[in-house]
């Protein structure tokens, strides 16, 4: 493997590796249902 593909690899990682970690961050701070409509709901 070439330095650029190793780059570009390095790159794409960074890219999918972060999307997953804001979207987990942001669902924590703002989840779709919160806990107290949940327990009413009975589930």
């Amino acid at each position: 493997m070439n330095g650029s593909a190793l780059i570009f690899m390095i790159i794409a990682m960074v890219l999918i590796w972060g999307g997953l970690i804001v979207s987990i961050i942001h669902l924590v701070k703002h989840p779709d249902i919160s806990m107290a409509e949940l327990e009413r709901r009975g589930g």
